[in-house]
């Protein structure tokens, strides 16, 4: 079987990480969290405070993770609400992780996110940011509904 490469995105507190982390565990692939790659390469260029997160330069951040993955040989998933960003040629799977409005409320609340930012992120979740940028890219992407609160307990 060659090696495959799937994303997974979403709005932040969607379940990315837990299906992310599921998958690369059951298909016997590599696990890749962009957070850790733009602290490796040193690639956030400043804070922006208004959205209380990092700005990052998704052009540098791609052709870092495209050597990645053409160094990779075990199949790889990445996780990212950045991942669908990547170019779609290296890419063969595309998922976007959604949530239920108020279940996601509890969790960015949960992570301590101050309201602007918990505004901004359910917002994203209703307008399907990250669903309609990966289509726009030309992604064919799963949903993945992560409609159940005990998220950890949902069988893949």
């Amino acid at each position: 079987m060659a090696k495959k490469i799937i994303i997974v995105t979403g709005t932040p507190g969607t379940g990315k990480t837990t299906l992310a982390k599921s998958l690369a565990q059951k298909l016997g692939f590599d696990y890749l969290d962009l957070k850790e790659v733009i602290l490796e390469h040193h690639l956030d260029e400043g804070f922006d405070k208004e959205r209380d997160c990092v700005i990052v330069d998704v052009n540098k951040l791609s052709l870092i993770v495209i050597d990645i993955i053409k160094s990779n040989e075990n199949g790889l998933v990445i996780d990212s609400h950045l991942s669908h960003f990547l170019p779609k040629e290296y890419v063969d799977v595309a998922i976007v992780c959604k949530c239920e409005l108020k279940e996601l409320k509890r969790r960015l609340d949960e992570r301590g996110y101050h309201e602007e930012k918990v505004r901004e992120n359910l917002d994203a979740e209703i307008f399907d940011i990250c669903l309609n940028e990966a289509k726009e890219a030309g992604y064919e992407v799963l949903v993945y509904d992560c409609k159940n609160p005990d998220y950890k307990t949902v069988r893949l």
